[in-house]
């Protein structure tokens, strides 16, 4: 029993060393002193050394000097002092151990005395000291809470601190968490820059300790939420019902908008009465309003708002506001082929017809005469409340050129004017600025038969001609190119008298005859019968003409009431141009009209 009682105190005193022994000393002491009495099974003890009492008594006093602690362990730790770089902890162990002071950088008030809790990762390294670990506790305690909470299905609150690669890292008590894009909210976010360092719950959705991989999700906690105030929505949420809601997101054709858990698409056409080019133009995200609900359907989830239709509808009494011949102004707010849309006032548009906007001009394009945002003056033609349309004049705020021209240009006024444009049947002159006559093929030459305008005039060319006729009505004036000149046949018998020898060319093959130029434009016609030189008969004149063939005539006859001069062949000349290798074209009988 002595020697028990010595080992006991031993133990004791081992437990509570001297100052004067190392911490290896301390340790071997315990080694080899008092393991072995500990790892000594009581059936072989000596019956006149230990007792077994004695030996229970014994364990538990060498049990008490001994911490119990283990590797891998968060224990409680005093500063024992700070050092440059280092905090020195006293674990209640044979040793103490050192902490990088980088790792308290979350208890900027540190100071000795104070208690802290760490990981102990070794018993000993290899100078012998505890290694220890305060940054991996912290982290142990939060991945504890993490663990936790996923097993419970309980949200955690984190902080989006980093924008990666698909998604955030965000902040989860200090641990890094991956939320990917998907998982940020219900709708993909335009600009992940603008959520960082906002503070939200998530939920982890996926965890795996060993690789420290944690994914989070907010997206589930919107769903979650959104699923409760969507049922609760359901029951109170009504047609024609006005509520007040926040704009959430803004797109090219409208913007959603928050009801309290549900979304509502307030589209582009329902802002304004007025023409708008985007939403942005109305409302902004954040802005709350107040708005009409117009349509539910919750099995395709789709709530269609409104926010005109709190608005007075514009074309309520419109046909007083702009009775039909009013004077108006507006801006042009669409240009398309056939007009240009004029906004009155925001809602009401009228629209300028292509055919209203000059008196003068021929116009091809409204965009010729208007553009986007000009400020233009009209008149109102006509308003059709029923069917939201306006008519409106451009021209009609001028006076109609059209109903003075008879009296700026009674008929046999000579004028000057430029050919614009030619066509099958006659000549365009510009008489004045946006308004043309014409000149009829028939009123181009009083001696020539004229096929084609190009024959007598070219475009472009300035010409001397009268006015035969103006209406107004139908904004239509003839004009003559040849009644600019003396008519030839007044005089023609006294030019050609009856027996008079004269040369020619034939310019066309007729049915009956052909047509001959006899000089100065004046044209004469030569019978079948007369073509007849040879004693032969003549069937068809391209047998013993063609176009451009001399001719030497005589006048047989000269009718100048029906501007006619008949003439025979006498001779043939030898001098001839080539004769075309085409067969010549014989025209209609009309030639004896000649």
């Amino acid at each position: 029993m002595a020697e028990l009682e010595t080992t006991l105190t031993d133990a004791a005193s081992n437990a509570a060393p001297a100052p004067a022994l190392t911490q290896r000393e301390k340790r071997d002491l315990q080694k080899n002193q008092l393991r072995p009495l500990a790892n000594r099974r009581p059936e072989l003890y000596d019956e006149d050394e230990y007792s077994s009492d004695e030996y229970e008594q014994m364990l538990d006093m060498y049990n008490g000097t001994l911490a119990s602690i283990e590797e891998g362990e968060i224990v409680k730790s005093k500063v024992l002092e700070i050092r440059e770089n280092m905090v020195v902890l006293d674990i209640g162990f044979k040793s103490e151990g050192t902490i990088p002071l980088e790792e308290f950088k979350d208890m900027p008030d540190l100071k000795p005395g104070d208690e802290v809790e760490v990981l102990l990762e070794h018993l000993e390294d290899a100078e012998g000291s505890v290694v220890l670990s305060k940054k991996k506790a912290d982290f142990m305690r939060v991945w504890e809470r993490i663990r936790l909470a996923y097993e419970n299905d309980q949200p955690v609150t984190g902080t989006l601190v980093k924008k990666i690669k698909g998604g955030v890292v965000v902040d989860l008590m200090g641990v890094d968490a991956f939320l990917p894009g998907s998982q940020i909210a219900l709708r993909r976010v335009p600009n992940i820059d603008e959520l960082l360092g906002q503070t939200y719950d998530f939920k982890i959705i996926k965890l795996n300790k060993r690789r420290r991989n944690i994914v989070v999700s907010r997206r589930v906690i919107l769903e979650q939420e959104r699923a409760g105030k969507r049922e609760k929505l359901m029951k109170e949420l009504e047609k024609d019902q006005v509520r007040k809601g926040v704009v959430k997101n803004i797109t090219d054709f409208g913007a959603f908008i928050d009801l309290g858990g549900v979304d509502g698409l307030l589209h582009i056409t329902d802002m304004s009465w007025g023409r708008i080019s985007h939403p942005s133009e109305m409302v902004q995200i954040g802005q709350e309003l107040e708005i009409k609900v117009l349509d539910i359907d919750w099995d395709r989830e789709r709530i269609s708002l409104g926010l005109k239709q709190l608005q007075a509808y514009p074309w309520k009494d419109v046909a007083a506001k702009y009775p039909v011949g009013t004077r108006v102004q507006g801006k042009v707010v669409s240009i398309t082929n056939y007009g240009a849309f004029i906004e009155l006032e925001p809602g009401i548009e009228g629209l300028v017809h292509i055919s209203e906007m000059s008196w003068t001009r021929n116009v091809r394009h409204p965009s010729k005469l208007v553009s986007i945002g000009e400020t233009i003056e009209a008149v109102v033609l006509k308003v059709d409340p029923d069917e939201e349309k306006i008519s409106l004049g451009m021209k009609q705020t001028e006076t109609d050129p059209w109903t003075v021209l008879p009296l700026k240009y009674p008929v046999g006024t000579r004028i000057t004017g430029k050919v614009r444009n030619l066509t099958s049947f006659g000549a365009f002159v510009e008489i004045e600025p946006g308004i043309d006559g014409l000149i009829h093929i028939s009123d181009m030459s009083w001696t020539k038969r004229v096929q084609h305008p190009s024959e007598v005039v070219k475009k472009g060319d300035t010409v001397d001609v009268v006015i035969l006729n103006i209406d107004s009505d139908n904004k239509r004036i003839s004009l003559g190119l040849k009644q600019a000149e003396e008519d030839p046949w007044l005089r023609i018998g006294e030019n050609f008298p009856v027996g008079m020898e004269v040369r020619g060319h034939v310019v066309r093959l007729m049915d009956k005859g052909v047509v001959v130029e006899i000089g100065n434009d004046i044209e004469g016609f030569v019978p079948l019968s007369q073509l007849n030189i040879t004693g032969k008969i003549v069937s068809n004149p391209a047998d013993v003409a063609f176009e451009g063939m001399n001719l030497d005539l005589r006048v047989l006859e000269v009718d100048p009431i029906h501007r006619r001069i008949v003439l025979a062949v006498t001779n043939i000349p030898e001098e001839q141009p080539p004769r075309p290798e085409e067969p010549p074209t014989v025209h209609s009988s009309e030639g004896e009209n000649l």
